[in-house]
């Protein structure tokens, strides 16, 4: 944060009032915090300081004029040991999530007075105490109040994170009193509200600094700040499908399933793409009662739909056009809705059809779906057997839509695999859920009875990787097709209920 200041804040690594005290005077001043120990005199003399305010019982190196003030010490204290003016400032909670917020909240231009609970202020000394020389007076024996240097510039382009895990208070009194913006970011990740993602968005950072242990590696924090720095949100808020972590609002999806402008293949086909939204929104309704998660609106596309003839290009899959899907898909965006585009390969591979829909999966709101069922071997036809696929074909798709994602920025999308049969997905426990632009989650299809759907749940679960799960309602299949209430005593709670 600083190449030089002559002026710098110690307080004692082990004294958090002080720290709160310091941080006060340190954002006021423009100087950074440094705490006691080894490497005090070395970084002091690295800055070019010549004078102290030592905060409490922090000894300052010898040699620089020193100015002392209490742990603790009160607006007037503080102005009459630095000439600045201080406002009295609330006491600020026990704890390092309160002392995080009032350190972040400090402004240069507006300086208060930060005092822990419970700190009783004394009176502040203007100068080290004659039978305190180790406080580091120099040999003049003087210690003028120091004058209020030009305050520093903030780095262009820099914002400081904190939120995700415990925050060093003096780093983060350093950042304000450089002029850094700070952004909380609950749980590590910046895209996991709209409030952290405007917040960002609106700094424009070319870089940041974390404060904290939770915010992952360097490169992945990267990626997640170049996302959330588009301000690109998704429906629910945020630019994760499933945020979580403290201070965090989860989701959870309610999707209508089908294809646009054929009733047999689903209810999406069985009304005008305006009734289609207003219906998806109506079925995800009464979900939101049941839940503090936020419920959110979702249509599933067909768009290559498994076919009994083998067609021009031999594949028994018929490619619906982009052009066909995009109003459907336009109409959801515009009202909040989340898109998952489903695929019915035949005889080609998921990742080729895959990559006929980048147009769409170029929306912020349009994530992917592969239906094994429908993916056929060498001379193989639909409804003669399950179909199946390699868990290695998975993950192509997988490590393809990632690589999409990423270098376009874009918010996290859903990767659904719908399975009713352990055979559908061979070597399902290798299924790659490592992609941090991807949210993972396995659809359970079965349908009839509610004991059979359960057992169908029950053993695809079983020994199953870490993803998120879905549970569908099928209207005409299901004896009897379960209640909002009832399907969400389905346990786990389901993450993604889809009616077909």
């Amino acid at each position: 944060m600083f190449v030089s200041s002559p002026l710098v804040v110690v307080a004692a690594a082990d004294d958090a009032g002080g720290q709160l005290t310091a941080a006060s005077v340190a954002v006021a001043l423009g100087a950074p915090v440094l705490l006691t120990g080894d490497s005090l005199p070395a970084e002091v003399e690295r800055l070019g300081a010549t004078r102290v305010v030592a905060v409490g019982d922090a000894v300052a190196p010898d040699g620089v004029s020193v100015v002392t003030v209490a742990s603790g010490a009160s607006a007037d204290e503080l102005e009459a040991a630095t000439g600045v003016a201080f406002g009295h400032a609330p006491r600020v909670k026990r704890g390092n999530a309160a002392a995080v917020a009032a350190v972040s909240g400090l402004e240069a231009d507006a300086p208060v007075a930060l005092v822990g609970a419970g700190v009783q202020g004394t009176k502040a000394a203007s100068k080290p105490t004659p039978s305190a020389p180790s406080t580091g007076a120099p040999t003049s024996g003087s210690a003028p109040t120091p004058a209020r240097p030009a305050l520093p510039a903030a780095p262009a382009g820099l914002v400081a994170l904190v939120g995700a895990g415990r925050t060093p208070v003096a780093a983060l009194a350093t950042v304000r009193a450089a002029g850094v913006p700070v952004v909380s970011v609950p749980g590590g990740d910046p895209r996991a509200t709209s409030a952290t993602v405007k917040a960002v968005a609106a700094a424009e950072p070319d870089s940041v600094i974390a404060l904290g242990p939770g915010f992952g590696t360097p490169s992945r924090l990267a990626a997640r700040v170049g996302t959330a720095r588009t301000g690109v949100l998704i429906p629910g808020g945020g630019q994760l499908v499933y945020p979580e972590g403290d201070g965090v609002r989860g989701k959870r999806y309610v999707a209508l399933y089908g294809t646009p402008g054929s009733k047999a293949l689903g209810v999406l086909g069985e009304q005008s793409v305006a009734k289609t939204v207003a219906r998806a929104t109506r079925t995800a309704k009464p979900y939101r009662a049941l839940t503090k998660d936020t419920v959110v609106p979702m249509v599933e596309i067909i768009a290559t739909i498994a076919s009994a003839s083998a067609g021009d290009d031999k594949d028994y899959s018929r490619e619906r056009s982009v052009a066909e899907l995009r109003p459907l898909i336009e109409a959801a965006h515009r009202k909040g809705l989340a898109v998952v585009l489903d695929l019915q390969p035949g005889r080609t591979d998921f990742l080729t059809q895959a990559k006929r829909y980048e147009p769409l999966l170029a929306m912020p709101n349009v994530g992917l779906a592969l239906d094994p069922e429908w993916r056929l071997k060498k001379n193989q036809k639909h409804l003669r057997q399950i179909g199946s696929v390699k868990v290695a074909e998975v993950n192509r798709v997988g490590d393809w839509l990632a690589e999409f994602t990423a270098q376009r920025h874009l918010p996290q999308k859903m990767f659904v695999l719908h399975q009713f049969s352990l055979s559908m997905i061979s070597d399902r426990s290798e299924l790659d859920t490592s992609h941090d632009e991807l949210a993972v989650l396995i659809h359970v299809d079965g349908q009839g009875s509610q004991p059979a759907k359960r057992g169908t749940w029950h053993a695809l679960r079983t020994g199953a990787p870490d993803v998120h799960w879905g549970w569908k309602n099928f209207y005409d299949e299901d004896h009897p097709m379960l209640s909002p209430k009832k399907t969400y005593k389905v346990s786990p709670k389901p993450d993604l209920v889809t009616y077909q």
